[in-house]
């Protein structure tokens, strides 16, 4: 092969109209994930960008939303359960999920019910 994949850039999850606000106070207050410029050519489109680290969600506006169920990111966290405590903490419910080996993991949904995956890898 003449190519090879490096990392995932970013990950977008779709939002519905005029949810911004509702993403600054999950992703950025909540979470903790920065809020990054959009560059100009795509401030009309609505939505907000974060980022943590190497990981970069972008929250785009889809005017016919509906959310991710299935599909999801999942996002390699150092203390977990620091994680888990602080989403309780605000009534955010957890869902553990025991399957993957080696692994200890949970899952949320975002303010829009999109699905995310935290998962911190056993040594």
């Amino acid at each position: 092969m003449t190519y090879n994949f490096k990392k995932i850039d970013h990950v977008q999850l779709a939002a519905p109209v005029g949810s911004e606000q509702q993403a600054r106070e999950f992703y950025g207050k909540l979470l903790g994930f920065k809020e990054v410029e959009k560059p100009e050519a795509l401030k009309q489109n609505g939505g907000v960008w974060f980022k943590a680290g190497d990981v970069h969600i972008h929250i785009g506006i889809e005017h016919s939303f509906r959310p991710a169920k299935k599909a999801h990111p999942a996002i390699l966290v150092a203390n977990l359960e620091a994680l888990k405590q602080r989403l309780q903490m605000y009534g955010i419910n957890c869902v553990n999920d025991d399957k993957l080996p080696g692994a200890k993991r949970f899952y949320v949904e975002d303010p829009y019910e999109n699905r995310l995956e935290f998962l911190e890898r056993l040594e």
